[in-house]
């Protein structure tokens, strides 16, 4: 009996013991050919952030050895240098570096991309490049050849030592002691180094683009935290009626101090604001409360929105889109200053759908905005203008409309909306010059605001 047994089972056993091999010997392969294959990605990223920094460096050159009055070659050194800066920031995106500090070099790279397109963008003919600007390219032409050779050390290291980058994604994910890696130890180096460049030497072109909020512009005077509870409790009304306040200052060491109100609204739901310190300005308001159904219309929402904004002393506000997403309805506004709209003006409102309260206010944009007294007169008609536009452009709305253009520059527009290829369009031809300034795709749900 056992023998027959024996002769039975001997086979399956051994068929099972063969098909556990196989499976295990398929599973190790698979896993061999995915790490092999993030490898390869891995290596191709990283030489190919080192040859687009070598190109980098060679282009600033080149744009720098042309002769002053070159504009076009000019021009077309600072698209390259945006193009290979752009390359090399998405080149360092793909290598494993999530956890190791890198920001440093991440906003050096930002900045150079944001100059060379800031730059490269304007009349070079009329703007010509300044000594300033000059002096800066100089000083990123000699920093991006101390950063070739850093990452020249690294390439070499990769080599030479046949270094893997999958070991350079366990050693930063290991919990146990400092992460000693040559990779690393050269990434970190180079983040350093990129560090080190003086922030004062950044022309205005870039700093335009790296626009940092401070108090320092803002009106009024140091508040303290009881005046910014009162604030708040006055601001929220029958929301947070005889609920306690909690008032928390952040942001101390910044240039922008703040205070955090947190107040347990009438629904449960923990209601925040966030204050300036200087002048108590409302930067944010959010009552993330369930809004489960749809009880109240677009035309119902926004007069809702509307009357919040008036009531609350957000005078002469125009609202200029529209979005909608989990039964709530979020308006943006742009202010409006003698029936121009002033678009870097601008709040968002968030309306629930259930009974038109209002459950959000985003309002920094407005706070930290450029107050303009008068936008300005046109210089080109509307028809004048519209002839810039492409034939098949039907137009369904016109305005004027201040713009911040590509050196964040408030400029008078010509606002067309319209349709064309199937789709609605928001386009911007300076008043000045008939040239566009921006283009946007806008969703159908906003044709009611226009409408």
């Amino acid at each position: 009996m056992y023998a027959r047994l024996s002769s039975i089972m001997f086979p399956i056993a051994t068929l099972l013991f063969v098909g556990a091999i196989v499976w295990g010997y398929q599973e190790h392969q698979e896993k061999n050919s995915i790490l092999i294959k993030a490898e390869n990605q891995y290596q191709r990223a990283f030489h190919d952030l080192s040859h687009h920094m070598g190109r980098l460096h060679d282009q600033l050159g080149e744009t720098l050895a042309v002769s002053s009055t070159s504009h076009g070659m000019q021009r077309k050194g600072l698209v390259n240098v945006w193009r290979l800066t752009s390359q090399a920031q998405n080149e360092i995106n793909q290598l494993p570096l999530a956890m190791l500090p890198f920001n440093k070099a991440e906003q050096f790279l930002s900045r150079i991309s944001n100059f060379a397109y800031r730059t490269a963008v304007r009349d070079l003919s009329k703007q010509p490049l300044t000594p300033e600007e000059i002096k800066l390219m100089k000083s990123l032409y000699k920093t991006s050849d101390s950063i070739n050779q850093e990452l020249g050390n690294v390439q070499n290291a990769v080599l030479q030592e046949r270094l893997r980058w999958m070991d350079v994604e366990v050693a930063m994910a290991s919990e146990n002691g400092p992460h000693d890696n040559t990779i690393i130890d050269g990434f970190k180096a180079l983040d350093k180094q990129m560090g080190a460049y003086p922030e004062s030497d950044w022309g205005p072109s870039a700093m335009s683009t790296d626009r940092k909020l401070s108090s320092a512009g803002l009106e009024g005077r140091m508040m303290t935290a009881e005046e910014i509870g009162r604030k708040a409790m006055e601001f929220l009304g029958s929301q947070a009626r005889g609920s306690e306040v909690t008032v928390s200052e952040d942001g101390s060491d910044t240039d922008l101090p703040a205070y955090t109100v947190s107040v347990k609204g009438s629904g449960g739901a923990q209601i925040q604001l966030d204050y300036t310190r200087k002048g108590g300005h409302l930067l944010w308001f959010m009552n993330p409360r369930d809004v489960t159904a749809r009880k109240i219309n677009f035309d119902t929402a926004r007069n809702k929105g509307s009357q919040f904004l008036v009531r609350h002393g957000y005078k002469s506000m125009t609202p200029i889109a529209y979005d909608e997403y989990d039964h709530v309805a979020v308006f943006t506004y742009a202010r409006t200053v003698d029936g121009v709209k002033i678009y870097p003006d601008k709040v968002t409102v968030r309306v629930a759908l259930d009974n038109g309260e209002v459950v959000g206010l985003q309002a920094r944009d407005h706070v930290f905005a450029k107050k303009l007294l008068t936008p300005g007169k046109p210089k080109m008609t509307k028809e004048q203008a519209q002839k810039g536009l492409n034939p098949d452009f039907r137009i369904e709305n016109h305005a004027l409309a201040v713009i911040e253009n590509d050196m964040r520059e408030p400029t008078l527009c010509h606002e067309f909306v319209g349709r064309v290829n199937d789709h609605r369009y928001r386009i911007y031809l300076n008043a000045e010059t008939g040239l566009e300034e921006n283009i946007e795709q806008l969703p159908d749900a906003e044709k009611s605001l226009f409408s």
